[in-house]
């Protein structure tokens, strides 16, 4: 298949059985699934509940009155439910876990057990209780969350703050602009908040960005922020001389493409320049080895493949090799949980961090957002680590290439903008360009219309089906291996293809309605022999 290599032909050969219809095939593949079980640890939302939310959205048929709309919705669902493959009828298509994850039912348990102790103790729950508060903060430094990241130390790792957050902390000590050295390497569709972060730490050095900041283009326009690996590391190399810092992502969050971490970590560290990392799309959803590739610092969010919740606190990592760094050295914004704990309650002035990325904590952290972390961790843990989740993840995606092409979207109607080559490249997002937009796009130019992406995603809330868009053209889905079944898959493909169709069928009578009717033409007059009779 276009765009696939050997390792993703091969996976999908072994995957398919000759003789099998799509649906025996998705059916057998999730009873083999190892991770079968996990799917029920999750909340997944009622079919019922997204169909609703869809019906407010900006979906064909917007205009009808209210029991029309109804009407359609249940027959439309009743048709797409038929034509696919045979699929719990409550519960939705949850496809969006690269923006928020789902409720696990062990994480929603803890929190009400924090909730209880907070009503039974008050403030002694910081230091009595089953899980005294006071040491909440080693959630982030387990060995899970070590495995999670590949750190080596407890020190090297911690969840605290917000990612934008942790991430300002982190060029406060590592963007250390001197007059050689002042330019920060990102790329150009970098998501909006690293680039507000990085703009205004240039601005608070004096500095001006339009000189200061590197901006690696994409592939094209058309790419949805795919880089070029080789063409990023030449624009590194040439201008590591005057390089303070680069900062890249681990998956970019527009194409989905995982970045090779090693190799860049390798050429950062050669050419002497401190190397950060934004890993919210890539924690929890490949795997990961900070500290052997000798990265400087990450930071992440844990609403995504974490399955904390949304809004959820962020993590970092600062290797082991900035541990005992001073302030005087590295730089920092401190708070009093970054102070060491044997002293910390003595309320002295003096600042005393603790090792490694600890010493970066502000306050106190927010007990009931880290349970759900530590509930993540656990779960993960169990499923047999990231490793695990990534065998799936693979076939996952492998599956959905298989069923796209044989219900003939490849090429024709949506275009896979993730790398597929080589497998590395390719985490749980798979992007979706939805081609021939001319013949579904419906904004008449005023502002009011919706996108066609919007139009279809909106399609497929109301039919049970959650993922996300970005404009103009781009559907993102992320079938995760914790909870995603190749059921799953297989409803999206097909129930994308029904909204295509349907979408075609709307613009062509929209066409013929808007084509000039033919004028009637003056009858010629009888010159001599009658017409016909009938």
């Amino acid at each position: 298949r276009d765009g696939m290599d050997e390792e993703g032909a091969g996976l999908e050969a072994e995957l398919v059985r000759a003789g099998e219809s799509l649906e025996e095939t998705a059916e057998r593949l999730d009873r083999e699934d190892a991770l079968r079980d996990m799917r029920d640890e999750f909340m997944i939302p009622a079919r019922a509940d997204v169909m609703a939310a869809g019906a407010r959205g900006h979906a064909l048929g917007e205009n009808e009155g209210d029991a029309d709309l109804r009407a359609r919705e249940v027959r439309d669902a009743q048709q797409d439910r038929s034509a696919a493959v045979r699929h719990s009828a409550e519960r939705a298509v949850y496809l969006c876990g690269n923006s928020l994850g789902l409720l696990s039912r062990a994480a929603r348990a803890r929190v009400e057990r924090h909730l209880a102790q907070w009503a039974s103790l008050g403030v002694l729950g910081h230091f009595a209780g089953p899980e005294p508060w006071v040491t909440i903060e080693d959630v982030g430094s387990s060995s899970s969350a070590q495995a999670l990241v590949g750190a080596k130390y407890a020190h090297e790792v911690v969840f605290m703050n917000s990612l934008t957050v942790n991430l300002h902390l982190m060029l406060t000590a590592f963007y250390r602009p001197t007059l050689e050295r002042h330019k920060i390497l990102m790329e150009q569709h970098a998501f909006p908040s690293d680039h507000h972060a990085i703009a205004t730490h240039v601005y608070s050095r004096g500095l001006d960005p339009a000189d200061s900041v590197v901006l690696a283009p994409a592939v094209d326009a058309d790419s949805a922020g795919l880089l070029d690996e080789d063409a990023l590391e030449r624009l590194i190399e040439t201008n590591a001389d005057h390089l303070a810092l680069v900062l890249l992502p681990g998956v970019q969050y527009l194409s989905g493409q995982v970045l090779p971490l090693q190799r860049l970590a390798r050429l950062c560290s050669r050419l002497g320049v401190p190397l950060g990392l934004d890993l919210a799309h890539a924690v929890a959803n490949v795997p990961l080895e900070l500290h052997a590739w000798g990265v400087d610092f990450a930071v992440w969010c844990s609403y995504k493949y974490l399955n904390a919740g949304p809004g959820a606190v962020g993590g970092a990592f600062l290797h082991d090799k900035h541990a005992n760094r001073g302030v005087d050295e590295l730089p920092r914004l401190a708070g009093w949980w970054g102070h060491a704990r044997a002293s910390r309650f003595r309320m002295r002035p003096e600042f005393e961090p603790q090792p490694g990325v600890l010493g970066f904590q502000l306050s106190n952290p927010p007990v009931l957002a880290l349970v759900p972390i530590a509930e993540s961790l656990a779960l993960i843990a169990r499923a047999g680590g990231v490793q695990a989740l990534r065998r799936k993840s693979i076939r996952l995606t492998a599956w959905f290439l298989h069923a796209a092409e044989a219900e003939q979207l490849l090429r024709t109607r949506i275009r896979v903008l993730t790398p597929l080559k080589p497998t590395a490249r390719c985490g749980c997002q798979l992007s979706l360009q939805l081609l021939r937009l001319a013949l579904i796009d419906n904004d008449d130019g005023s502002g009011n219309g919706s996108s066609a992406v919007a139009v279809v995603n909106a399609e497929l809330a109301r039919r049970g089906i959650v993922c996300d868009t970005r404009e103009p053209d781009v559907l993102r889905i992320a079938p995760a291996p914790l909870y995603n079944s190749f059921a799953d898959v297989l409803v999206f493909v097909r129930t994308l293809k029904l909204i295509l169709c349907k979408l075609d069928e709307q613009n062509e009578q929209q066409q013929q309605q808007q084509q000039p009717q033919p004028q009637p033409q003056p009858l010629a007059k009888n010159v001599g022999h009658p017409g016909p009779t009938r």
